[in-house]
Parts: C-alpha cells; sequence; structure tokens
C-alpha cells in the first residue's frame, strides 16, 4: 500500500507538496522536490489517523535550499 506524504518546510511550517511513497519513508531519506532539488528529511511524524479513520497523516520535514 502507498504512503501519501506532505513534504512540510522546516524554515517556514508551510507545506511544499504531496509526495507519494511506496513503503513508509526513513528519517534520512533523499528526494527531488517539484523544483529539482535535491533534499534530504530533517524528520519523519507520522500522526494518529482521525476517528473512524484509516490513513494516517505523515510529514516529511526537509530544509530547502531555495525559498518557495
Amino acid at each position: 500500500m502507498a504512503v501519501i506524504a506532505t513534504i512540510m518546510n522546516t524554515a517556514t511550517g508551510q507545506p511544499i507538496q504531496k509526495m507519494t511513497f511506496e513503503r513508509m519513508p526513513k528519517p534520512w531519506v533523499s528526494l527531488n522536490l517539484e523544483n529539482g532539488e535535491l533534499v534530504t528529511a530533517d524528520r519523519v511524524v507520522v500522526g494518529k489517523p482521525a476517528p473512524g479513520k484509516f490513513i494516517t497523516p505523515v510529514e516529511v520535514w526537509v530544509t530547502p535550499k531555495t525559498s518557495g
């Protein structure tokens, strides 16, 4: 089952994009953003699903060198 994660900017706290992973992303995962920039995860946060829901929110926090 694929994991849909929100990529978050550590500096601003704003979401950058959504990304699909085949498995749960590891805390040291490296990924390419939509703008082509290669970033490494600062941390991966796995939340609790809402009551009655199955999907767990996953956030991957990164620090991009470029803004936006």
